[in-house]
């Protein structure tokens, strides 16, 4: 790392022989060598959310991120308590997977031909899927035809509004113009009743 600082670097599991106190310690220091600038975790629970700020604010310092699997359909740390202890502590939420791997895309619902093309195990989870999800992306293609956007937009937008500004999204880009898509999330934003449309059919997945 000598000659290059890191805007944020990350603990990615909770799983250690040391705890997260002794783990913040150890970033810590790596902010006062000026390794990096602002320390985040990833999948910590609320607990461990707030064990990993405490520790850090006794350096002067505070936690930045979470980065946690989040999207319409999976929607656990509203009732976990990770979200609310992120809002509670400034902790910004990353959210990885926004878009559940391609099924919040629709074009597994739409295209038959690419659900085929799927590998075997994917192709069985995701079939399991459709059917329960089919109202949410008609309801998704209904607003991303009224914006002139993509399904896969709507659910980005979802997820980067619907709790203000403590989420943020890293969608995957496997091709160019995936990023573009990603990008053109910021150039419109759903309506209140569209959002609330959106929490309401994906409720139980919370």
């Amino acid at each position: 790392m000598e000659g290059y600082t890191l805007d944020l670097h990350q603990v990615h599991w909770p799983f250690s022989f040391s705890s997260p106190e002794d783990q913040m310690d150890a970033m810590a220091d790596l902010v006062e060598e000026g390794k990096i600038r602002a320390v985040g975790v990833s999948n910590f629970s609320a607990e461990y959310t707030r064990r990993s700020h405490a520790a850090l604010v006794k350096r002067g310092l505070g936690l930045a991120s979470n980065q946690v699997h989040f999207n319409l359909l999976n929607r656990q740390i509203e009732t976990n308590g990770i979200l609310e202890t992120a809002k509670e502590l400034g902790v910004t939420i990353i959210a990885y997977s926004p878009v559940a791997t391609g099924l919040l895309t629709g074009k597994f619902h739409l295209e038959p031909d690419v659900l085929r093309n799927t590998p075997f195990a994917r192709r069985v989870n995701i079939s399991r899927q459709l059917q329960k999800t089919r109202p949410l992306i008609e309801a998704m293609q209904e607003m991303a035809s009224r914006h002139g956007v993509t399904i896969a937009q709507v659910a980005l937008n979802w997820t980067v509004n619907f709790h203000g500004v403590t989420v943020v999204a890293i969608p995957g880009a496997s091709k160019p113009h995936h990023s573009v898509e990603a990008a053109g999330v910021m150039s419109f934003r759903l309506t209140d009743d569209e959002m609330s449309r959106l929490d309401e059919l994906t409720r139980p997945y919370r």
